[in-house]
């Protein structure tokens, strides 16, 4: 029988299989945390340094014999959606998906994704 996994990468590139709902809104707090600070102050968020690269965390769902979905989240709110024929990520199944999204949105994808509601992902509005 297939089995399905669910599997968070946080920013610091740890993988925490079949994370709670605690987990997952830690992770995206921590991203998100830089956007809200500057938000609060009325000053746009300065650019990062040059060699600097955004942080990210990505939440994977898939199945042990097949396809693998992957929510990438990004510290400057940038969403990527990809779908794949397996874990190994041999073959792309739909061109990424691309949107920006405040930290409300990121949550309800990624809640969606955790429930493998992906059908309901894929009808969002993506770029």
């Amino acid at each position: 029988m297939t089995q399905a996994w669910l599997t968070l990468t946080s920013m610091d590139g740890r993988d925490i299989a079949a994370p709670t709902e605690a987990q997952l809104a830690a992770v995206l707090a921590e991203l998100y945390a830089p956007l809200r600070k500057d938000k609060g102050k009325g000053k746009a968020k300065s650019p990062p340094a040059a060699s600097a690269e955004p942080a990210s965390a990505a939440l994977r769902f898939g199945y042990d014999d097949g396809l693998m979905y992957v929510i990438e989240v990004s510290s400057g709110g940038q969403i990527r959606f990809e779908e794949w024929s397996d874990r190994d990520c041999e073959l792309a199944l739909a061109p990424p998906r691309r949107m920006s999204a405040d930290l409300p949105l990121a949550q309800q994808l990624w809640a969606l994704m955790a429930r493998r509601q992906v059908s309901r992902i894929r009808e969002l509005d993506w770029h």
